[in-house]
């Protein structure tokens, strides 16, 4: 059996902060998410209603690997970029966050994509 969750995701900008660049749903089994449940309420630096802000440091938080389908510019983010279809493909419990993918990564990624990212426009 899995429960289906959202989260917010990021990446780290030169001087430590981690902005946001999308959020995605998935499945987890029932193992999984007791681990994230109990990581969530030992780690909550803040509460928004049912929403909970955890801890996110270099070298305390939760990793997770987030697949995509591509990026693009967003004046919704504060990071300046948002994922294009993400979904998490795995936990990563044995990453520490101070090495998840920094903003200037998928920059690079979303300057050698530019052309796939641009609309579609019909003839």
């Amino acid at each position: 059996m899995s429960a289906a969750a959202v989260a917010a995701f990021g990446g780290w900008t030169p001087e430590g902060e981690l902005l946001p660049v999308g959020k995605a749903y998935f499945g987890f089994t029932d193992e999984e998410l007791a681990e994230i449940d109990r990581f969530v309420r030992r780690n909550t630096v803040e509460r928004f209603g049912p929403v909970r802000e955890v801890v996110h440091e270099r070298d305390k938080g939760l990793v997770l690997e987030v697949a995509f389908e591509g990026l693009q510019r967003s004046t919704r983010h504060k990071s300046g970029i948002a994922m294009r279809f993400p979904r998490i493909s795995r936990l990563r419990w044995d990453k520490p966050p101070g090495e998840a993918d920094r903003l200037a990564t998928l920059e690079a990624l979303l300057d050698t994509r530019a052309p796939s990212t641009a609309p579609h426009r019909r003839p």
